[in-house]
């Protein structure tokens, strides 16, 4: 992408309309932000594109076109930067997306893309407003937009049904969790051919975290192995250090705790590679006391 030319036409736009820097600025980012914007050092994400542009008083799509980019690009950064947000947890900033893109056509008139919005939203209330029952009438919004039982269950549709399953364990009731799982299972099977390979590792590892919850450890790690075996296969990173953990916290329950030890090192291995501090410091400090307990004498 040219980000020059964008960058060219939201100056000479911005000029047309009589707004300074500073003006287009305000309440998008910051002045020197738009000065690097014009220059073509940076591109805008989606959202502040968005904003720009109604303050331009322009269709978003206008400048995807003059950079001549498909407007499906506008739909990848905005997934992109939900995901991103999602997964780092930066869910207060995830919810500001949420908001500003719900205003946009792009979305709201397209029910595939408002689905995207509204699983993160039933998100943000589940883990940020701690509003359960809202949460999960969001969600089951979400889920309707585009479920048919005539149709194959879309990769979207699995992420909500894990979801669901995710906050059913939180809450306690594991039959339910592992209904929605058993439904993301049989879904997968057929053909297995994902663009999202890392959904079945989510799969498979939620479903092993509500096995150790209901002390089926055997079970759980035989899940965990599966999705370690996916990961190599496939080539991905995310799940190694969740499953390593898992198995070393089923060994750790067991009581088996020369097992635990090898995989929790494992674990925080995977998490130091991923940059991931909280849980290399979380996993170190189990490492700790599991080392001096198989080192204690039997009394």
């Amino acid at each position: 992408m040219d980000y020059s030319v964008i960058g060219k036409k939201i100056k000479e736009l911005r000029k047309a309309v009589g707004l300074t820097q500073s003006d287009l600025a305000q309440d998008i980012c910051t002045q020197a932000m738009i000065s690097r914007i014009e220059k073509g050092d940076v591109y805008p994400s989606a959202t502040a594109l968005y904003q720009i542009s109604n303050k331009l008083g322009v269709d978003v799509n206008y400048f995807f076109e003059i950079g001549t980019t498909p407007r499906l690009d506008y739909l990848q950064e905005v997934e992109r930067q939900l995901t991103k947000l999602r997964v780092e947890q930066l869910l207060n900033e995830m919810m500001d997306i949420v908001k500003t893109e719900e205003k946009n056509p792009f979305f709201f008139k397209d029910n595939e893309r408002l689905q995207l919005l509204y699983w993160h939203k039933s998100i943000y209330y589940f883990e940020v407003e701690k509003d359960v029952e809202r949460a999960f009438a969001i969600l089951h919004e979400a889920y309707n937009l585009t479920s048919h039982e005539k149709k194959a269950v879309s990769e979207r549709e699995m992420e909500i049904l894990i979801t669901f399953g995710i906050w059913e364990t939180q809450l306690g009731n594991h039959d339910k969790a592992l209904d929605y799982y058993q439904q993301v299972e049989k879904a997968i099977h057929p053909s297995e051919q994902l663009h999202d390979k890392s959904i079945k590792t989510r799969l498979l590892y939620n479903i092993a975290r509500v096995l150790t919850r209901v002390k089926d450890f055997e079970s759980s790690t035989t899940y965990c192995l599966k999705a370690i075996h996916w990961c190599i296969e496939e080539e991905l990173l995310w799940g190694l250090g969740e499953c390593y953990y898992q198995i070393g916290f089923n060994c750790e329950l067991m009581n088996e705790y020369e097992q635990a030890v090898p995989n929790m090192k494992k674990a925080h291995l995977m998490f130091e590679l991923r940059n991931n501090k909280l849980y290399t410091s979380f996993i170190k400090e189990k490492l700790e006391a599991l080392e001096n307990g198989i080192q204690k004498p039997v009394e």
